[in-house]
């Protein structure tokens, strides 16, 4: 006979909440195991079967009903656990995020998400486990299957789930309204998100020139829709338009679509964009692929981009130091994983550090990144390393570290106050290096700036100070 004192019914949720708790501690109690501290108050729960009836109505009925997870979430809920509840809730996003990675364009999502080297273990669906989290948000904000706004905000819920839910040893405590809102938005944000109409012509775009050869004519056509593109877009597809040409078992007649295609779009890539085509090059050499590293050339030499490769030969070895020991910070283990990556970057840049220019914008991201933490806790034997790094800045990494609140990565740390505390440190150490008067006053206006530092990039005095570093930001 079904138990129905367990389930907490409509408009009688205070009672059975509490009869459900009095359950639970006295089974605890019966075993002589602990039962203070152990439960989120009732009112707390409240706040979220309050309110969940809302929520859950934007799910599409034919998914919810196949959301273990958020069953999970609302189990431990009720039971007032909710460090289990956001890692239950954590799981069941992810879980949604790979399926729509899957179900989008898989080749697409890792020529973006993957970087250096690790690209080449990177191929089925069954892969994306091998990801961490903040890697699958990335990536997925890089194709546009989450919104700017949707990667700020899993970015937080994310550094929540690794440092207050159950996934983690912790003392913090998380209420109700904070659990309710942070469903909400993995529901808004991913679960339920339609996709983009630019995507979705991406998407189907690379569907068709991987199934035959296209004309003149129709790339004439989807020429009207690739200058349509904004600049993320444009650089993105052409990340696509590499992967396939380069890779060994591409058929012929999809290589010669690419070579119709790249033109159209070529003139919108950024810069570095371009640059990294060449530093793919790069690896291709110095891993000795032969076939590889010849098709790239070619891809280059479609649209006279040789001189984007690169002459520095320590390129690959470089970034791929950069890419383990960004990815070891980002892991929940960072303070121990990540002092010895740290060290092996130093072995490879020198001291003091010299970084091929074509890594300039990496290399100091990655570099400001680290020493403004995880928002968590400083890593004591690494930050001496990223110290020594930033004191031997020039005035162009300089530049580059001042304006890094303007990289996603960089932001979303900033909703952080241990980050703001350190990205205000760095600013310290900037202010010597710093040579160009618009950048001393944008430095200035950072300074004295009131506000929470994430929300710097939309101040209209922060916009205006920018508008005069327009040439140094290109």
């Amino acid at each position: 006979m079904e138990n129905n004192n367990l389930i907490p019914k409509e408009h009688n949720y205070p009672a059975q909440l509490t009869t459900f708790e009095a359950g639970l501690v006295s089974f605890l109690g019966n075993h002589n195991l602990p039962t203070s501290g152990i439960f989120v108050s009732v009112d707390e729960r409240l706040r979220v079967f309050n309110n969940i009836d809302y929520v859950i109505k934007l799910l599409d009925p034919q998914l919810s009903s196949k959301s273990i997870y958020l069953s999970k979430y609302l189990a431990a809920t009720a039971a007032g656990l909710f460090d289990a509840a956001l890692n239950y809730l954590w799981d069941e996003t992810i879980l949604q995020l790979r399926k729509r990675v899957a179900h989008f364009d898989i080749e697409y999502f890792y020529d973006n998400a993957v970087g250096g080297e690790r690209r080449n273990n990177f191929r089925t669906e069954e892969d994306l486990i091998k990801l961490q989290d903040s890697e699958l948000i990335q990536g997925a904000k890089e194709i546009e299957l989450i919104s700017e706004i949707g990667h700020k905000h899993l970015s937080l819920i994310n550094y929540m789930r690794n440092w207050a839910s159950a996934a983690h040893p912790n003392q913090n405590e998380i209420t109700g309204l904070q659990l309710i809102s942070w469903l909400e938005t993995c529901i808004k944000e991913v679960i339920s998100i339609p996709l983009p109409k630019a995507a979705v012509e991406i998407k189907k775009l690379l569907s068709n020139i991987r199934k035959s050869a296209i004309e003149a004519s129709d790339a004439d056509e989807i020429g009207v829709f690739l200058t349509e593109l904004h600049q993320e877009q444009a650089d993105t597809l052409a990340a696509a338009f590499f992967g396939i040409y380069t890779r060994i078992e591409t058929e012929t007649f999809v290589r010669n679509n690419v070579k119709l295609l790249l033109p159209l779009v070529w003139g919108a890539l950024n810069e570095d964009t371009k640059d990294g085509f060449g530093v793919k090059y790069a690896h291709f050499s110095a891993n000795h692929q032969t076939q590889q590293k010849q098709l790239a050339k070619e891809f280059l030499e479609i649209v006279n981009g040789q001189k984007h490769i690169p002459d520095d030969l320590r390129i690959p070895e470089v970034e791929n130091s950069l890419i383990n020991l960004i990815n070891a910070h980002r892991n929940m283990n960072n303070f121990y994983n990540e002092p010895p990556f740290a060290r092996a970057l130093l072995r490879v840049i020198g001291v003091p550090p010299k970084v091929p220019k074509k890594l300039n914008k990496q290399y100091v991201l990655s570099i400001v990144e680290l020493f403004i933490t995880n928002g968590n806790g400083i890593t004591r034997d690494a930050q001496p390393i990223y110290v020594g790094c930033i004191k031997n800045f020039d005035s162009r990494q300089a530049t580059i570290a001042l304006l890094s609140f303007l990289y996603d990565n960089i932001t979303n740390r900033l909703q952080f106050s241990l980050c703001q505390n350190k990205f205000k440190e760095l600013l310290v150490f900037l202010r010597p290096q710093l040579t160009n008067a618009s950048t001393i006053e944008l430095l200035d206006l950072i300074e004295k700036f009131p506000g929470r530092f994430d929300t710097l990039r939309t101040d209209s005095n922060i916009k205006r100070a920018l508008k005069n570093l327009e040439i140094l930001l290109k």
